[in-house]
């Protein structure tokens, strides 16, 4: 059987944490950052983990 690809959209979408959680970057950061406060681009800097109901699939397609 021959080995399983990893999802190449996947792979630079999605990061797996030492514990295994899986983190994504956050929305809303490419364009039309003026409207937005300092401090709401402060927030938006960081990760965010992934929601409990799409971590099956990103697993699946991340080959974990």
């Amino acid at each position: 059987m021959p080995k399983m690809k990893t999802h190449s959209s996947a792979k630079k979408r999605f990061k797996v944490t030492g514990s295994g959680k899986i983190m994504r970057r956050q929305a809303r950061t490419s364009h039309l950052m003026r409207k937005k406060t300092k401090k709401a681009k402060l927030r938006l800097r960081h990760a965010a983990s992934v929601s409990k109901a799409d971590v099956k699939r990103i697993r699946q397609l991340l080959g974990i």
